[in-house]
């Protein structure tokens, strides 16, 4: 029990985030942090009342103490301080304007299964484009990084809230009813999509080219969808997973957010990852599973340098390398440090290899080996990592 206490507890966290991360830097997406809270004008009144409710609220300081009054608040979500800085800094940024924003945030809610009042965030957003495209990007962009952490189960609930608009309308839901329709249509299982399926098509297609993973199994129209934040003005969606309560990812458009924040009426749309949801969903197996694509084995001190070299044009491809770094030359224990890290493949480069201008490649799940030449090395194994990233 002694030792016990050293070890990592289990889990994937950071291994996800840095997956999940890696993702969204190819799509271009570039890191924006705000800070753990915020005004309490500027969170409120953007989530309805139900998400009101859920602000955990920041008592002011000093001799405002003993009043109970709250002037600031801990941060609902990444959209509205995103919205906060578009609306105050928008002009010093490009436009359209794409960032990523990982980290806490906090909801007084009632704790479950998946259900947590701290949890991690992942966010996508791109604004400054009305274009469906942008909708697509998003959708692609988070699915991706499901793909990317081990998740393939996966379905992505899609709707309007102009078409949903558009249908209260048309049956003569007055507009001060149309919010409490909307959140028990929220509760629907099912209801014909006939009428409004139409404006969905364009963007569901989108989709659908920009990723051929998302295809006609994985996403569906689905008129009960509501997504219950108020500033959603447009296309809505939802990822759900089987074996997870509620959605794994969400989203839409909210291209009235800014404006009302101050700022200029620009477009804009995005959505979010649920980290804890996610490795909710992964088994051991999964969550750690070719952790690094490649493990560097060192047999030889004449030969470290090389390696190194051979390490570096791997990461430069984009694969996960590792070198190995103890005291210890004994292949066995090193082909054990590939397996423990659950490298994809390790790399043995000794005397024989050397004279022969070849690096051996051991496929760690089947134990096959075969020798590439040194300057093919990163083509080869790019191909063959590609597949399990």
């Amino acid at each position: 029990m002694a030792s016990q206490q050293f070890e990592p507890p289990s889990g994937t966290r950071e291994n996800v985030f840095a997956q999940i991360r890696e993702v969204f830097g190819r799509y271009g997406f570039e890191p924006l942090q705000t800070p753990a809270f915020e005004r309490l004008e500027t969170l409120t009144g953007k989530y309805g009342d139900e998400g009101d409710k859920l602000i955990f609220k920041i008592l002011r300081r000093g001799e405002h103490e003993s009043t109970g009054e709250a002037d600031l608040a801990l941060r609902y979500d990444m959209t509205v301080p995103l919205a906060r800085v578009v609306a105050g800094y928008g002009s010093q940024l490009p436009t359209p304007y794409k960032r990523y924003a990982m980290g806490p945030v906090w909801r007084a809610d009632r704790p479950g299964r998946g259900r947590f009042r701290e949890f991690a965030q992942c966010d996508v957003d791109v604004v400054g484009a009305a274009s469906p495209l942008a909708d697509a990007e998003v959708v692609c962009a988070l699915t991706d990084a499901l793909d990317a952490v081990g998740v393939r189960d996966y379905r992505v609930l899609v709707n309007s809230r102009q078409a949903l608009s558009g249908l209260l309308e048309v049956y003569g839901v007055p507009a001060d009813l149309g919010g409490g329709v909307l959140i028990t249509l929220d509760k629907l299982d099912k209801l014909s999509p006939d009428k409004v399926a139409a404006e969905l098509v364009d963007a569901r297609s989108l989709v659908r080219l920009a990723s051929p993973k998302v295809g006609e199994d994985r996403i569906a129209f689905t008129l009960s969808l509501v997504r219950g934040l108020d500033y959603y003005t447009g296309v809505i969606f939802e990822v759900v997973a089987e074996g997870m309560p509620g959605s794994i990812a969400s989203g839409g458009r909210y291209d009235k957010l800014i404006a009302a924040l101050g700022g200029p009426d620009v477009p804009a749309c995005g959505g979010s990852l649920g980290v804890e949801r996610i490795i909710g969903l992964l088994s051991d197996d999964q969550g750690d599973a070719h952790r690094i694509d490649v493990a560097v084995t060192v047999i030889a001190e004449d030969t470290a340098s090389e390696v190194m070299g051979f390490a570096a044009q791997l990461r430069d491809a984009g694969l996960r390398t590792e070198v190995y770094l103890a005291a210890s030359r004994k292949l066995a224990k090193q082909l054990k440090w590939a397996a423990d890290r659950m490298a994809r493949f390790a790399l043995i480069y000794g005397a024989s290899d050397k004279e022969a201008g070849v690096i051996t490649v051991r496929d760690m799940d089947t134990g096959e080996q075969a020798q590439v030449p040194t300057g093919e090395l990163a083509a080869h194994l790019t191909g063959r990592c590609a597949p399990s990233r």
